[in-house]
C-alpha cells in the first residue's frame, strides 16, 4: 500500500535548498543559506514520532521518514551544527562550498530520519558527494579525489552487504542486527569506514585540513557521526566495537600529540572520540547507546567550535602550524575563549557538555561491568587535556611570540562561536535539561562532589605530566608518518623498483598464469553466454562481482 507523503522531511528543506542555493545573489543567497537550517531544525521537533510512513516500491516497503527519539537527537545535533556553520561561513564567497555544505547538512539528516537499509544507502552517498565538493570547492582537487575514493570503497561495501542482507531476509528494515554472517561484516565494514575506523582512519586527518577555514566546519559534523548513529541502529552490542572504537581512541590521541597542524590535529581527535562512542556502542545496553547518542551530540558541539577558532585563527593570519604561532591571546581574545572553550569540553572538565557525556559512557562502562575499558578509557580522556586542553592553547595562544596586528573575525564569525559556547556551558551546567532527549542519563551521578573532584584530580595529574613533558611535546615542522603512506607512497616505490626487473620476471610471471589465463577466456564466454542469452544471474554474484570490480577501480585510480 503506497501512502502521500505527508510531513516535509529535514533532509529536503536542506538539499533543495542547497540545489537552489547557486541560482540566488546577494542578500537572497545568504538569506536563504541562514534560514534553511533554521527551518530544518524546526521540523526536526515538529515531525511527530511515530513509525514513519511507508513507500511500496518494486516490492519493497521503504520508510523514507522514520521520527523516532535516536532520529531527534541526531537531527537537533546536525540541525545546530548546520545553523551555526551556516552563521559561522555566511561571508564565504565560494558559492560551491555553501551549496554543498546544505546537500551535505541534508544527507546526515536524511540518514538520521531513514527506516530502512535502501533510503539510508541513498543519503549515504548524497553524504559522500556532499562532503567531496565541499573539499573540492578550496581547490585541493587530489586530497577530494583521495576521499571520494576511500567512500566509494565504504559505499561499495556497504551496498554489497546491504544487498546480500536483502538477499538473505528479503527486508530492508532498519533493525538491529548481529555481523554473524559474511554480508553484515560486508556491512560493518562500510559503516567503519566513514567511522574513521583503522586501518583506513588516516582519510580523516588528510582530507579535512583541505577545506577551507568554513568547510572544515561543516565536515568535522556529520561523516563520522552519521557513521555513529548508523552503527547504534544496526549493530548495538557488537563485541567486534569494543576493539575497533578502543584502537581509534588510542590512535587518535597518539597521532593527535605529535601534530603540529591545527586542524590535522582537531582531525585526529574525531577518530579518538569516535572511539569512545563506538565501544559504548559495543556495550549495546539502553544506557551506554544513550551514552553513545549523547557524546556525538557533545562532540558535534565542541567540535564544531574548535573547528571555527581553528579558522579563525587560518583566516586572520594564514597560518595553523603550532610551530610557527603564539601570542594570539591579546590579539584575539574571543577566538581564544571559544578555543579554551572547546579544548575544555573535549578534554571533559566539569561545567562542560564534554564531562556530562562522557560521564554518561563511563557510567554504562561500570554498569556493564567493562572495568578494562572503562580504566583505558579514563586513561585516553586525561591524555586529551594534553593536547587539547593544554599543548593546543598554550602554543598557539599563550605562548609568547612574534608580535603580529591581527583583527578579530567578523561577527559572524564571532556570533556562531559565542552561541557554541553559551550552549556547551549550558548543557555542562544544567546536565538534565537534556534529560527530554536522553532520559536514560537521568541516574547517572554528573555534577556530584567525588565525581568532579575525581576528574579535577585527573586533569591536574595530566598538568603536571604537560610540564614535565613540554620539550617533548613542543611541535615541531614536518610530516607525521600515518597508514596511508601504504597506499599513497609504497606503490610508487614499488613501481620504481619494479621498472628494472620488469622485463626478465614479467615472462616468468606471463608463463606461470597461463592456466589463469585459459579459465578467465572460459569463464568470460560463459559470461557474454548468460548475458547474450538474457539468464538471471543470483542477487549474490551480482553483488560480489559489483563489488570486486569496484574496490579494483578504486585501487587504481588511488595509485
Amino acid at each position: 500500500m503506497t501512502e502521500t507523503f505527508g510531513p516535509l522531511s529535514p533532509a529536503l528543506v536542506l538539499i533543495l535548498a542547497g540545489l537552489v542555493l547557486p541560482l540566488l545573489r546577494g542578500w537572497l543567497r545568504d538569506g536563504l543559506f541562514l534560514i534553511a537550517p533554521v527551518l530544518a531544525l524546526v521540523l526536526v521537533w515538529a515531525l511527530p514520532l511515530g513509525p514513519g510512513l511507508v513507500v511500496d516500491w518494486l516490492g519493497l516497503q521503504l520508510v523514507p521518514l522514520a521520527p523516532d527519539r535516536m532520529a531527534r537527537i541526531f537531527g537537533t545535533a546536525f540541525g545546530l551544527a548546520a545553523i551555526t556553520g551556516a552563521l559561522y561561513g555566511v561571508s564565504q564567497s565560494q558559492v560551491t562550498e555553501k551549496a554543498a555544505a546544505l546537500v551535505y547538512a541534508g544527507a546526515a539528516q536524511g540518514i538520521a530520519f531513514a527506516g530502512d537499509l535502501v533510503t539510508l544507502f541513498i543519503f549515504w552517498e548524497i553524504l559522500a558527494i556532499g562532503s567531496t565538493l565541499v573539499i573540492w570547492s578550496n581547490g585541493h582537487w587530489r586530497a577530494g579525489l583521495r576521499y571520494a575514493l576511500i567512500h566509494v570503497l565504504g559505499g561499495v561495501l556497504l551496498f554489497a552487504g546491504i544487498a546480500a542482507e536483502i538477499s538473505a531476509t528479503g527486508s530492508v528494515g532498519l533493525q538491529a542486527i548481529r555481523a554473524d554472517n559474511f554480508g553484515r561484516w560486508l556491512m560493518l565494514a562500510g559503516i567503519l569506514v566513514n567511522a574513521g575506523a583503522p586501518p583506513l582512519a588516516a582519510w580523516v586527518a588528510d582530507a579535512y585540513p583541505k577545506a577551507s577555514w568554513s568547510g572544515t566546519v561543516f565536515l568535522s559534523a556529520f561523516t563520522t557521526k552519521a557513521a555513529v548513529l548508523v552503527l547504534i541502529r544496526l549493530f548495538p552490542g557488537e563485541p567486534a566495537l569494543l576493539w575497533f572504537g578502543l584502537a581509534m581512541a588510542v590512535y587518535g590521541l597518539a597521532y593527535a600529540l605529535l601534530e603540529n597542524d591545527i586542524r590535522k590535529l582537531l582531525s585526529y581527535s574525531i577518530v579518538g572520540q569516535v572511539g569512545f562512542m563506538l565501544v559504548a556502542i559495543g556495550i549495546g545496553s539502553p544506557l551506554a547507546l544513550a551514552a553513545a547518542a549523547l557524546h556525538a551530540f557533545a562532540h558535534i558541539l565542541y567540535k564544531s567550535l574548535l573547528m571555527m577558532a581553528a579558522g579563525a585563527i587560518l583566516r586572520s593570519t594564514g597560518e595553523t602550524r603550532l610551530s610557527a604561532l603564539g601570542g594570539l591571546a591579546r590579539a584575539m581574545p574571543l577566538t581564544t575563549v571559544a578555543l579554551v572553550i572547546g579544548a575544555f569540553s573535549l578534554s571533559a572538565v566539569p561545567l562542560t557538555a564534554g564531562f556530562v557525556s562522557k560521564s554518561a559512557i563511563m557510567a554504562a562502562l561500570a554498569e556493564g561491568r567493562a572495568a578494562f575499558f572503562w580504566f583505558a578509557l579514563t586513561s585516553i580522556s586525561a591524555g586529551s587535556f594534553l593536547y587539547v586542553g593544554l599543548k593546543l592553547p598554550w602554543f598557539a595562544m599563550f605562548r609568547p611570540g612574534e608580535r603580529r596586528e591581527i583583527a578579530e573575525p567578523v561577527w559572524s564569525m564571532k556570533a556562531a562561536m559565542v552561541l557554541l559556547c553559551g550552549t556547551i556551558l549550558a548543557i555542562g551546567c544544567v546536565p538534565s535539561a537534556l534529560e527530554a532527549l536522553v532520559p536514560e542519563i537521568a541516574d547517572v551521578a554528573i555534577l556530584t562532589p567525588d565525581h568532579v573532584l575525581f576528574q579535577l584530580q585527573l586533569l591536574i595529574a595530566a598538568s603536571c605530566i604537560f610540564v614535565v613533558l613540554l620539550p617533548l611535546l613542543r611541535p615541531r615542522a614536518g610530516t607525521t608518518l600515518d597508514v596511508d603512506w601504504l597506499w599513497r607512497e609504497l606503490p610508487r616505490k614499488v613501481v620504481a623498483m619494479w621498472a628494472p626487473l620488469s622485463a626478465p620476471i614479467g615472462g616468468a610471471i606471463a608463463a606461470g598464469c597461463e592456466p589463469l589465463r585459459v579459465y578467465w577466456t572460459g569463464f568470460s564466454r560463459r559470461a557474454v553466454d548468460n548475458l547474450s542469452g538474457a539468464s538471471n544471474w543470483r542477487t549474490g554474484k551480482i553483488a560480489f562481482w559489483a563489488t570486486a570490480l569496484l574496490a579494483t577501480y578504486v585501487l587504481i585510480a588511488a595509485l
